[in-house]
């Protein structure tokens, strides 16, 4: 079975996530967008279509618990199900909850130090 397929996004926390956006976009040229995140669009010939998202949350975020650390990481999966399936299997701490919505499906797995890792099956054409 394949699992991870590619770094889907990057998530960390700010204390000023609209200024720390606008010091990006500024800087080096990041396309923010309305919600405060880019989005990074790769593909061409030969490779599939997808996207990136670099996006900073605010400090007191609650979206990265029970994970301890400032940033979550989400990778690109082809399998949901199945993934989570082999992980629990292999005795991995995963979070029951999963999510849907139009940019895919989503699960979460807790890695040995604490951190929680966005595993995510995008919708087609993500």
């Amino acid at each position: 079975m394949k699992r991870v397929t590619g770094i889907g996004g990057i998530f960390f926390k700010a204390k000023d996530p609209a200024a720390l956006s606008a010091w990006y976009g500024r800087h080096l040229g990041l396309d923010v967008t309305g919600w405060g995140g880019a989005l990074f669009r790769w593909g061409g010939e030969g490779s599939a279509a997808g996207v990136t998202v670099w996006s900073p949350f605010a400090q007191d975020t609650r979206y990265m618990e029970p994970g301890t650390a400032s940033f979550m990481l989400n990778f690109r999966v082809a399998d949901l199900d199945a993934l989570l399936a082999a992980l629990r299997s292999e005795g991995c701490d995963v979070l029951e909850k999963t999510e849907e919505s139009e940019q895919g499906r989503f699960g979460w797995v807790i890695d040995p130090e604490g951190n929680k890792v966005e595993l995510w099956e995008p919708a087609p054409g993500m």
